[in-house]
């Protein structure tokens, strides 16, 4: 009986004008918003992997140093390394901070000194090549590969030389004077990120000439960047102390947190339009237990409970705003799925580009659903629904029927 009555109040199309009209607009905004919400997040989570391929195809998964330069002790890492299931490659590594001149202009940059297999192995620099050949950068002495943004900012192209101010001095009887070396630009690459405008890189043997010192680090690629920590745990327990490790989220960890709490920012904007799409419910309700008062006083009055009523209107709320979740989830993920394919469809009906790759470094609206977004967006926007429905209902269990009947 309490299924029936809850079925009829809700799918029967008994109300008034005004409370049908309430009660669609309040299943509209419940679509809307938890489609939105869905298609939202599933193209953050898309940015942010585009970001995470990015940058991290030029930068390792994680960095170890040793503490004071010894061959033999980067041997031993390197040997314990391969012998980790985790670890896909690792390769040599030199790194410092440089400051290139040209002309007038001068940029700061971090300089990564890599071997041919940290070039090929660890990074895929070769896939961003924008202009000339990484091959150049290890067939030709002091030669570097600089970042689109830092060849722009420094006025350079590949072909052009760069002075590189040196972390050590010359002492000349005309004084103590920092030392430079000319190096050859001979290739540009871009990922579309701040690395552009930060890194450049080198031969293993050019940064050990011009940083003046041994090799004192290893850079690692894993199969799964989300073992990180596991490979530290088990380093920081083989080697102590004399060895440090730094990993992906202490490199690009800033950039990556600014991600996540806009992702987490833009999820709580959204949430507040499902919040009023499941608020309209308690209007609509309310309405409902004015309108089928003379219902209620009758079922009070042949002996049913006013526990029975709440879950009667309960349910009545739970089924208008279940229809609107279960609508909105449908739409939500088809969208998700599928919404590059209609930014290209747009633009093709447009004839404009929503992604200019000159300005945004892509061209497509990348999305990547996550289930459990959807069943987070799922559990909440069901949860304010139960508490929209308590109010209305309490309020149908309260009404007293004798009053009801005698006002009729």
């Amino acid at each position: 009986m309490i299924l029936d009555l809850i079925l009829r109040y809700a799918l029967g199309g008994r109300q008034h004008g005004f409370t049908l009209l309430v009660a669609r607009v309040s299943l509209l905004g419940m679509v809307l918003g938890v489609a939105s919400l869905i298609v939202v997040l599933s193209v953050m989570n898309g940015f942010s992997s585009e970001l995470h391929r990015r940058i991290l195809s030029v930068t390792p998964h994680l960095t170890l140093s040793v503490k004071s330069p010894d061959g033999a002790l980067l041997q031993e890492v390197s040997d314990f390394l391969a012998s980790q299931s985790e670890v896909k490659s690792s390769a040599l590594l030199l790194e410092d901070m440089l400051l290139l001149t040209h002309n007038t202009q001068q940029h700061g940059v971090r300089v990564a000194g890599l071997s041919t297999a940290g070039f090929s192995g660890v990074t895929a620099l070769a896939d961003h090549i924008a202009e000339g050949s990484l091959e150049a950068v290890s067939q030709t002495a002091f030669s570097v590969v600089l970042g689109r943004g830092v060849a722009q900012r420094l006025g350079v192209r590949v072909g052009d030389e760069v002075t590189a101010v040196l972390p050590t001095l010359s002492i000349t009887p005309a004084g103590v004077f920092p030392r430079q070396r000319r190096l050859q630009v001979v290739a540009e690459f871009e990922v579309g990120s701040s690395l552009d405008a930060q890194q450049a890189f080198v031969s293993l043997d050019t940064a050990r000439r011009l940083f003046a010192r041994d090799i004192d680090s290893l850079q690692v690629a894993l199969h799964d960047r989300g073992h990180v920590d596991t490979v530290i745990g088990r380093v920081a327990n083989r080697f102590g102390e004399s060895v440090d490790a730094s990993g992906w989220q202490q490199s690009q960890g800033s950039l990556f947190t600014a991600i996540r709490m806009e992702k987490i920012t833009v999820a709580l904007l959204l949430m507040a339009v499902v919040a009023v799409a499941a608020f309209n419910i308690v209007s609509t309700l309310t309405m409902s237990v004015t309108e089928k008062a003379r219902d209620i006083a009758v079922l009070r009055v042949i002996g049913m409970p006013r526990s029975q009523l709440m879950w009667i209107f309960m349910g009545y709320g739970g089924v208008l705003g279940g229809i609107g979740i279960g609508v909105g989830a449908i739409l939500g993920v088809g969208l998700a799925l599928h919404v590059a394919d209609i930014a290209i469809f747009l633009e093709h009906f447009f004839g404009a580009r929503l992604f200019d790759p000159s300005v945004y470094y892509i061209g497509r609206l990348p999305s990547e659903l996550q289930w459990f977004d959807v069943v987070v967006t799922l559990s909440v926007a069901a949860f304010l629904t139960l508490v929209a429905t308590l109010y209305p209902a309490y309020r149908a269990a309260t009404l007293h029927p004798m009053q009801v009947l005698h006002d009729v």
